[in-house]
This record gives C-alpha cells, sequence and structure tokens, in this order.
C-alpha cells in the first residue's frame, strides 16, 4: 500500500481550518485550497487510523462528478489560477496534486443537503420506531435496504468537529437560508442524486444516499461546493449482490462504520484504531468505486 498522509502541510499557505477529512489553507482574498488527506471519520469521530490513498480517491471521484454536472449548476473549483502559482515547490506539488482542489471562496450553506433512495442508517432506525423518515411518512412494511418509493430529501444541520449532525425539517431550512435558496437547495440535491444514481446503476453500483454541500457567491448565485458524491459523502452498494433485508455490502465507509458497530465503543473521541485487513479492505473498496464509475 501507499504511504498514508493524515496531516498536510504547506509552509507557504496559512491553515484556515482542519476538518474531518479535509485541511483547509488560505490562498487570497478569493481562493482557498483544499487538501483531502487520508483521515476516516465515522459516527461523527476522526479515527487514529488513515486509509492510504483515500484522500487521492474522494479527490479524483469529486472531479468527476463536478465536470459531469458543472452545466447543471455552478462548482465551487478555481479556473482562474494553478496548483503551480500557489505550491512553488514542485516536490511538495507533485505529492498533492492529486488530492487537492483549488476553489473560489464562496459563503457555505448552514445545511447539509441530504438526499434517501433507500431505507438503510438512521432513516432506517427512525422508520422502525415511527414509520416515517425525519418526519416524511413511508408505506408500512418496508424492509431494511429497500428502496423508497421516490427519494426524499432530508436535510440536518452541519455540526463542528466531534460533534454530531442533527436532522431539521425543510421548514428550519427556509429558516436559516431564506425560501428561494432553501427550494433550489432541495430541487437540486433531489435532482443531482437522481441522475447520479441513474448514472451509476449502469456501473454497477447502487448510490443508496448522498450527502451535498452548496454555498453561494457574492451574487447569491448557488454552487455546489465540498465533496460531491464520493464513497465518505454516500453510500455506494454493489448492484450485483444487492438484496433487501439484510445489510448491503458497500463501497464506502459503512465497512467501517459496521465494523465499528461490533465494538464496545461509545461513539465519542478517541476513537479505536483500526486493525490492517479493516484499513487494507477500505482502502480497496474505495479504489473500485471510483474505477467503476469513471472507466
Amino acid at each position: 500500500m501507499t504511504s498514508a498522509l493524515f496531516d498536510s502541510h504547506i509552509p507557504n499557505l496559512p491553515l484556515i481550518h482542519r476538518g474531518k477529512v479535509r485541511d483547509i489553507y488560505g490562498v487570497d482574498d478569493k481562493h482557498l485550497l483544499i487538501v483531502t488527506t487520508d483521515r476516516l471519520s465515522a459516527f461523527d469521530v476522526i479515527l487514529p487510523t488513515p486509509i492510504p490513498g483515500k484522500g487521492e480517491v474522494l479527490t479524483q471521484t469529486a472531479l468527476f462528478w463536478f465536470k459531469r454536472f458543472e452545466k447543471l449548476i455552478p462548482n465551487h473549483l478555481a479556473t482562474d489560477l494553478t496548483l503551480e502559482d500557489v505550491i512553488p515547490d514542485a516536490l511538495l506539488r507533485a505529492e498533492l496534486a492529486p488530492r487537492t482542489m483549488l476553489v473560489k471562496k464562496l459563503k457555505a450553506l448552514p445545511i447539509e443537503a441530504i438526499a434517501r433512495g433507500y431505507l438503510i442508517g438512521s432513516g432506517w432506525k427512525d422508520y422502525q420506531a415511527t414509520g416515517k423518515v425525519c418526519g416524511i411518512p413511508l408505506p408500512a412494511g418496508l424492509r431494511l435496504a429497500d428502496k423508497l418509493p421516490e427519494p426524499i430529501y432530508t436535510p440536518s444541520s452541519k455540526a463542528a468537529v466531534g460533534e454530531h449532525d442533527e436532522n431539521i425539517d425543510f421548514e428550519a431550512t427556509v429558516r436559516l437560508v431564506g425560501p428561494k435558496l432553501a427550494e433550489q437547495v432541495r430541487d437540486m440535491t433531489l435532482r443531482i442524486y437522481k441522475e447520479a444514481a441513474d448514472y451509476a446503476l449502469q456501473r454497477g453500483i447502487i448510490i443508496a444516499d448522498t450527502k451535498f454541500e452548496f454555498g453561494v457567491d457574492e451574487h447569491g448565485t448557488l454552487h455546489l461546493i465540498d465533496e460531491v458524491l464520493t464513497p465518505d459523502s454516500s453510500r455506494f452498494w454493489p448492484l450485483d449482490t444487492y438484496a433487501p433485508g439484510k445489510s448491503p455490502e458497500s463501497f464506502d465507509k459503512q465497512f467501517v462504520r459496521d465494523w465499528l458497530e461490533t465494538l464496545d465503543w461509545d461513539k465519542t473521541p478517541p476513537g479505536p484504531e483500526l486493525p490492517a485487513e479493516i484499513v487494507e479492505r477500505t482502502a480497496s473498496k474505495y479504489r473500485e468505486a471510483l474505477q467503476r464509475l469513471t472507466a
């Protein structure tokens, strides 16, 4: 396996924020540089064991989707600067390039835009308890991992590092960003999800659910930002082994989540170390997802 990058260091740029997975550097008053590390976050806790190559897979997957949807919605990728302009050290630039995005500085919206097409995770637990997912009524008798009659939009609040995101209803997003932006985000989330899910299905991948982030520029124009339809922001399942009624195999960090659920861990920091076998199998799953989607 390749060596893993847990923390990035760029001497000539100020580190603005070290998130769960991404390190964000200031470039100038209009641009940021985002390095996607190999850190893994599960249950909103950064685990101490990185997944080698994961940051490159996430970045290349996101770039693929940004390109695919660029005519539908603007994205945050910068077009007036190059990485060579920003990182003069050729060796450092070569090391970071596959996992780095140079982006426009936008105002991020304070919501996670989540689309769900299948009944899994917290949605399944919610449905078992209430017959609903995030307050949205669903037909009776659905099984674990069943496909929903139609994809649903279930936004959540953004949590600080170490804290948990909280599900909110659509009206809460209206209060946060106003009715026009709230409707734009909801409609765009569902449209991108449906188109991406159809595309991925042709390549043997079910996108069970996914999370988007959006921002606006100085004119209030909505942009797609952060990561898009990656194995970290989505649940990817192999179509050939999918069967409702059981937890599906996955190409994403659900594999790690399932392993963590077998432990006596209360889902608070510090997270447990991952064994080598889990690390290797997870890295392989991430790579396979990218290869299937972009081949």
